[in-house]
């Protein structure tokens, strides 16, 4: 995999919208957090555009992000906040600059669809990270945001925390690909689609009924998603959802009793997903996963 350069004081970054609606509020907490880290913002032609419940139509948001991609002066991209809306342009894009001159792209949630593109036709990392949505809704916390700040930058980055009851044990080293759960489980089959085998998969998700996760990780599992792995990680399955007559299963038992035959290390209730605690994760990055007492995972 190829790593973008990393970013330094006085250079410029892009903010755009490749799903839904922002505002100029929402937008302008973050671009005074990005000022005050010696960077230059440049808002996209279009960003505040409306188009039904879309940040402008299909043709805007893919000017918008294609401007970015082809402008040498920007040397990062970031994704103003998720929704739906990224796999509508993904297939209008012109990627050729950007493969000569690898910059970094950040978001999360809908942006899994261009993590998971740019990973598996150009083997270029990107940033799985907090948006500037969440900066004006406070919900992101220091520790996100600092992840943020030293990914971009170029500085080291590790963590140790606490594990569960549910985590397996074990050490692994692998490529860490992976996203949103369910734009993952939308890609399989396309050119989008991500290859797993040996590497570590994280998965995140957000308001997702539970027999809705069971129906993607059995797929997943179909699709030879799960078995070749070098370790998995789990994000925040957050705000479930249950029927009337519960499905009996939590999410992460769900997701554990899925890969109960595979013999790997994994974790579970990784700060980064849908919740406020979004670390930073370098995706198609070379990492070190330890599952011990703590879950080390060093970039």
């Amino acid at each position: 995999m190829k790593t973008p350069s990393y970013i330094k004081k006085g250079d410029k970054i892009g903010i755009v919208s490749t799903a839904r609606i922002i505002s100029k509020k929402e937008i302008y907490p973050a671009v005074k957090i990005f000022k005050e880290w010696g960077l230059e913002v440049v808002l996209g032609k279009h960003l505040f555009e409306e188009y039904n419940q879309f940040a402008g139509t299909d043709e805007q948001r893919t000017a918008d992000l294609q401007q970015m991609l082809d402008e040498h002066s920007v040397k990062a991209i970031i994704c103003a906040r998720g929704g739906y809306g990224t796999v509508r342009i993904i297939d209008k894009l012109n990627f050729s600059n950007f493969i000569k001159k690898p910059k970094w792209i950040a978001g999360y949630s809908d942006v899994t669809v261009l993590h998971s593109h740019i990973h598996s036709n150009f083997g270029i990392e990107t940033l799985h990270s907090t948006m500037p949505l969440n900066i004006s809704e406070n919900k992101f916390t220091e520790e996100s945001l600092e992840s943020f700040r030293k990914a971009l930058f170029g500085e080291k980055i590790t963590y140790s925390l606490k594990t569960s009851s549910l985590s397996r044990k074990g050490k692994a080293e692998g490529i860490l690909v992976g996203g949103n759960l369910s734009i993952l489980y939308s890609l399989i089959g396309t050119k989008s689609d991500i290859n797993t085998n040996g590497k570590i998969l994280f998965i995140e998700d957000l308001d997702e009924y539970l027999y809705h996760i069971d129906r993607m990780m059995m797929n997943l599992k179909r699709a030879g998603k799960l078995k070749n792995l070098a370790g998995l990680i789990v994000g925040g399955m957050s705000e479930m959802n249950d029927n009337k007559i519960p499905f009996g299963k939590t999410a992460n038992k769900i997701i554990a009793e899925t890969i109960e035959e595979y013999n790997y290390p994994v974790c579970f209730n990784f700060p980064a997903g849908h919740k406020n605690d979004n670390r930073v994760l370098i995706l198609g990055r070379e990492i070190k996963f330890n599952v011990e007492k703590n879950v080390e995972v060093k970039f």
